[in-house]
């Protein structure tokens, strides 16, 4: 049995890039019966953009019923909140003093981070890999699921992990593996960039529907007449309709855009009309637990139950090799 470990922030609403890219394989990872799957939502990360409680509270609630949504089964896998779990920061504490200098100084993310930061870098954004390498080496995860811009935070996590074994003379930690789909293809936005919440290009497929229909309006499109001929190679609506249709939806598609007589307007209503269609059930979910808190946080309390019983276990052994107890 493989030990998935699958962490997602909370600094916004999951927009479609999220889901497609990250919610919807790590369920159905989850699902398969030869793994165990540790889900949670990364609250304490997004402390580095976001300062306003409310705001956080909100996103990670809206995190939360996204996976819910999506049939997250939480009786076999561990979903749970990340603040609510004081070992995290206890351990990357303790995972701090065995982090040399440069390591962190040299994290592309941090250098990336730091160049578009607006009121200038927090520390937390410096130490950032450190609490991402506790929660990953408290839970003894093997897999880690994680994009191309996250390979070098798994590889730092290892090295981290593999000083503080060295330094005891055993396998205190487990060394995590990356695991990256290269399969997966980026989820352009609606201008056509990577679907970023940076960026303000993203979809809420949760919105309601005149607000969905709004930004379904904005995504880019060239200036072909109606009765042109398009392509449907280079257009950002049937990119992203490709996503989520049929291969017969997709050959229909087109057959429209190449046979001219068929506007932009036309295909984003039917992009619009397929994530009402597809979703519908996981728009109905997630608007029961935005409503229906009691239910949601029943989840997440017993999810937080069990990765505590997990998380005391490695703190236990870590404090012993240290001298805390």
């Amino acid at each position: 049995m493989s030990r998935i470990l699958t962490g997602i922030q909370s600094s916004g609403r999951p927009h479609l890039g999220n889901i497609l890219g990250a919610i919807k394989p790590a369920i159905e990872l989850s699902k398969q019966s030869d793994n165990e799957s540790f889900l949670f939502i990364a609250d304490l990360h997004s402390l580095t953009t976001i300062k306003d409680g409310d705001m956080r509270r909100e996103f990670t609630r809206a995190v939360a019923a996204t996976w819910l949504a999506f049939g997250l089964d939480t009786e076999k896998n561990t979903f749970w909140r990340q603040s609510r779990v004081a070992e995290h920061t206890e351990l990357a504490w303790h995972l701090s003093c065995f982090t040399p200098f440069p390591m962190l100084n040299n994290a592309t993310s941090f250098k990336e981070k730091s160049d578009r930061a607006l009121s200038g870098v927090n520390a937390g954004l410096f130490v950032y890999p450190v609490l991402q390498a506790a929660d990953i080496l408290l839970y003894d995860a093997e897999i880690i699921p994680v994009g191309k811009d996250q390979r070098q935070h798994i590889e730092m996590t290892r090295d981290i992990a593999s000083a503080f074994n060295h330094q005891y003379g055993e396998e205190v930690f487990v060394l995590p593996e990356a695991r990256i789909d290269d399969r997966l293809m980026t989820i352009p936005g609606i201008d056509g960039a990577k679907m970023s919440k940076s960026y303000n290009n993203y979809i809420d497929i949760f919105l309601p529907e005149n607000e969905l229909w709004k930004v379904i309006k904005k995504i880019k499109s060239d200036s072909t007449p109606l009765e042109e001929p398009k392509n449907p190679d280079t257009d950002i609506t049937f990119q992203l309709y490709s996503l989520l249709a049929s291969d017969s939806q997709i050959a229909e598609m087109r057959s429209l855009y190449e046979g001219g007589n068929y506007g932009y307007g036309m295909a984003k209503k039917a992009f619009y009309e397929l994530i009402l269609n597809q979703f519908a059930k996981e728009r109905e979910r997630f608007n029961y637990y935005m409503t229906n808190n009691d239910a949601l946080e029943a989840e997440l309390k017993a999810g937080e139950e069990k990765a505590r019983l997990f998380a005391r276990q490695t703190i236990e052994r870590v404090r012993k090799k240290l001298g805390f107890s």
